[in-house]
């Protein structure tokens, strides 16, 4: 209110002089405006030219949520529509509790992406893994189908068998069955791993906090004298802003955990840890991977920068923008996901399309390890074409050997490698007091046509989520 007063009084003491000024000002904007209604009667002649012309009679509903869809879409890969079914899935899906698979997915060119199968759900259990591409549900393609399409024919009545057809790095097309559930997603259990406690956070949604902090207490109860703690957010695709909030609040005793920045650089909310720390100080190593995004890197971030924790595994996905969900005539008319704001760690950096880059790197397996250094692995934010730019002159980091992958003893199928990293981390006191691994064989991957192994390159130019 205050705002508006202000131009009013400063507009009447400038009086009748302005008058010429405004007047320019007002034709200036009008311009902008009459190509945008120019462009709004386009459109309106191309509808009315598909209703009269196109090969069948098409369905206006459809095809103008289609437009208003594509125009957020391409915006970035966060924003779009939701008609009011898609929105009343997603509350629910923020509540902890729908039908369907399991899997959360984006659209990558046309085609939809697995970003990260949830822990216990049906799609975790098939195997399906991170950047594996859905091309068709029940025999039926999905290229080309929005995010919002494609979701709603792998959600059902649980019971139902669907059959999602996958597309996957160096492998022919396979289908997998899977048969739908009530997905109850509990984001938060703990366990005891000898002297150390073992935190598993899946997702944020509305229950993560009070969930985390029940699971700790719980392994907490069973072990007082437990002599750190390790927090896995691996295959975390993220959720709620509030969520990674409250979880980072557990461990910090005070000070920031994040801030987000909107259009205007003036406009900076920041979000500060309340005193308490429910380890009492406990060392924690938090466990990261590609699938790490969103509102577990806001996590991850912070504990790093706050020197709370050291992170072990590879660079997260990279996603550093915040969507608010707006609701249209009251959710009547569904609702806009728009990105409003980006985020930034407490250090003031923003880890959109490079990540955030873990203390010790460690490989799960030889051929994750292999895939790093041949790039194949790199299903990151930096892989959209129309993602949010990098923070100025920052890049994500290119094709190269990890510092770590199992040692030929390891064996992957019945051992967490990267979890046992992170007990020897909690164990030596550091990573830089924790004893390095001979170097993984993964090789760079060779250009092809050029026999030498190209050298990598420490400031690459990243692809585009």
């Amino acid at each position: 209110m205050k705002k508006y007063l202000l131009i009013g009084v400063s507009a009447f003491v400038l009086g009748a002089g302005s008058m010429a000024y405004v007047s320019q000002q007002a034709m200036a904007s009008a311009q902008p405006r009459a190509k945008t209604y120019k462009m709004l009667e386009l459109f309106g002649d191309v509808l009315d030219t598909v209703e009269r012309q196109y090969v069948t009679e098409v369905d206006d509903k459809k095809l103008i949520e289609a437009a208003i869809d594509g125009m957020l879409t391409s915006l970035d890969p966060h924003s779009g529509y939701l008609n009011p079914e898609s929105f009343d899935d997603m509350r629910d899906q923020t509540r902890g509790e729908y039908g369907g698979l399991g899997i959360e997915v984006t659209s990558e060119d046309g085609v939809v992406k697995v970003i990260s199968p949830m822990d216990n759900t049906p799609a975790a259990r098939a195997g399906i893994k991170a950047g594996d591409f859905i091309t068709a549900v029940n025999g039926e393609s999905v290229l080309g189908l929005s995010v919002t399409d494609a979701v709603k024919q792998m959600r059902g009545k649980p019971g139902e068998t669907v059959t999602l057809t996958i597309a996957r790095e160096k492998t022919d097309p396979f289908d997998v069955k899977l048969v739908r559930e009530v997905i109850k997603t509990k984001s938060a259990t703990a366990k005891l791993e000898g002297d150390y406690g073992y935190l598993r956070i899946s997702a944020f949604n509305e229950k993560t906090t009070d969930e985390a902090e029940a699971a700790f207490a719980e392994i907490k109860a069973k072990n007082p004298k437990m002599k750190g703690l390790i927090l896995d957010l691996r295959n975390n695709p993220g959720g709620l802003l509030d969520q990674a909030v409250g979880v980072s609040d557990l461990f910090l005793d005070g000070g920031e955990i994040v801030s987000q920045r909107g259009r205007d650089p003036r406009d900076v909310e920041r979000y500060n840890a309340r005193p308490g720390d429910i380890t009492n100080g406990l060392p924690i190593v938090v466990l990261i991977n590609s699938g790490t995004a969103s509102a577990a890197e806001i996590v991850a971030g912070a504990l790093q920068d706050r020197k709370r924790a050291e992170l072990v595994g590879l660079t997260s996905f990279g996603k550093g923008s915040v969507q608010t969900v707006i609701p249209l005539r009251g959710g009547a008319d569904g609702a806009l996901k728009l990105t409003t704001a980006r985020y930034y760690t407490p250090s003031g950096a923003s880890i959109q399309k490079t990540g955030i880059i873990p203390n010790l790197e460690v490989a799960e397996t030889k051929d994750e390890a292999q895939a790093v250094a041949n790039r194949a692995f790199q299903f990151s934010e930096a892989s959209f074409r129309n993602a949010l730019n990098a923070q100025e002159g920052k890049s994500r980091v290119g094709a190269h050997e990890p510092a770590e992958a199992p040692p030929n003893d390891f064996d992957t199928k019945t051992g967490d490698f990267q979890l046992a990293r992170a007990k020897d981390v909690l164990k030596f006191g550091s990573v830089a007091a924790t004893p390095k691994m001979p170097h993984p064989s993964a090789r760079l991957a060779e250009v092809v046509g050029v026999k030498s192994t190209p050298k990598l390159d420490p400031h690459p130019v990243p692809v585009a989520k």
